[in-house]
């Protein structure tokens, strides 16, 4: 007597477990809960619970939320722009001249939001009716911006930490992403691989929505990598891998003298995207994007690591954000309100909703 067979749904639910890390089977309320109570705690313990907003002067917000990408690149010192992807801001008023700013970085491009978070609204642009249909989806009252391809094809979050008193930073983390991919094997199609595999399984609607030059349903040889989006975050389908291993003096210094031609960056983390582990070593990226006092240490999103040791990172990064801002408080820095944090949320959450999809 044959078995019956399990739903696509069904079968994911039974694998999916398999192939997470501690924090992200975690729902995310429940995962957010002690983070937010630690910060209350230290918000009390420190007398303010904005008091981050003053790590980095060079950021609104300190980057807490709200805070304009475009700006944050444009902190940085023009010496350093062989390590930046070429990025233009394209504002409300810019519109009928973005497809001739586009030619000046040439396709394929990434549009992405000027204010945004965890990937949402990103989208790998390959022609000019690509543009025009981002800029159709997009939000009229909104800024955007377009970066050149940066091709990698290797992507990594570089953990920053300055004192105020103290002549040079440090790395204290770093996290290579990796990209949602299947590997082709010549006979199942993209949503075959993806249905076999516990991150991908729960996105085959994402990406038979995003997948646009070659259709879900395509079969790709066997041995063939396919990256199925521009966007390495977890929410679709991404792994974090804690990789501090890579760190060494000549990467450490590149992103040091970086962060000083800032001019007021302190405590972030610079996604940058490198060619190879050698490359990145040798502090050799491109930085795609700045994140300040609010970004999170995505090292500890390691799936080999266990529940407590991942939340002892996480926590022990919180602490160290606000011992570095009470710092600079007693030099003189002014938190934000709570209620201008609050203002800069919301603006950030209400544009987030609608952002078109990422691919």
């Amino acid at each position: 007597m044959m078995k019956p067979q399990r739903s696509t749904n069904d079968a994911c639910s039974h694998h999916a477990s398999n192939g997470f890390g501690a924090m992200e089977r975690l729902p995310k309320p429940v995962l957010c809960i002690p983070l937010v109570l630690q910060w209350l705690w230290l918000g009390l313990r420190y007398r303010s619970l904005t008091l981050p907003s003053v790590v980095n002067p060079a950021i609104e917000t300190g980057g807490l939320a709200g805070e304009s990408k475009a700006a944050c690149l444009a902190r940085i010192s023009p010496e350093h722009a062989l390590w930046v992807a070429r990025t233009v801001l394209v504002s409300p008023a810019d519109i009928p001249a973005a497809a001739s700013m586009a030619r000046t970085l040439g396709y394929p491009l990434v549009a992405k939001p000027d204010i945004g978070w965890c990937g949402h609204g990103v989208r790998r642009i390959d022609t000019v009716d690509g543009l025009m249909a981002y800029i159709a989806a997009f939000p009229p009252d909104a800024s955007f911006l377009l970066q050149e391809f940066v091709p990698g094809p290797l992507e990594a979050g570089l953990f920053y930490y300055r004192g105020p008193t103290e002549a040079h930073g440090r790395l204290i983390g770093l996290a290579i992403r990796h990209s949602p991919q299947v590997t082709g094997d010549g006979v199942r199609s993209i949503a075959a691989l993806m249905a076999a595999d516990p991150r991908l399984c729960s996105r085959i609607g994402h990406y038979r929505r995003a997948l646009s030059t070659r259709g879900i349903d395509h079969v790709p040889p066997r041995g063939e990598r396919v990256i199925l989006g521009t966007v390495a975050s977890l929410r679709v389908g991404g792994r974090y891998e804690n990789a501090m291993r890579l760190n060494t003096p000549a990467l450490e210094g590149r992103v040091d003298a970086i962060a000083r031609s800032m001019n007021g960056f302190h405590f972030g983390r610079l996604d940058v995207r490198f060619g190879s582990e050698a490359a990145l070593q040798r502090g050799e990226f491109r930085i795609i994007e700045i994140n300040g006092a609010g970004s999170e240490a995505i090292q500890f999103w390691d799936p080999t690591l266990r529940l407590r040791d991942a939340y002892r990172g996480v926590f022990a990064k919180q602490d160290a954000l606000f011992a570095l801002a009470a710092r600079m408080r007693a030099d003189g820095a002014v938190p934000i309100s709570a209620m201008a944090l609050a203002r800069a949320w919301w603006r950030q959450l209400r544009l987030m909703r609608r952002y078109p999809s990422s691919n």
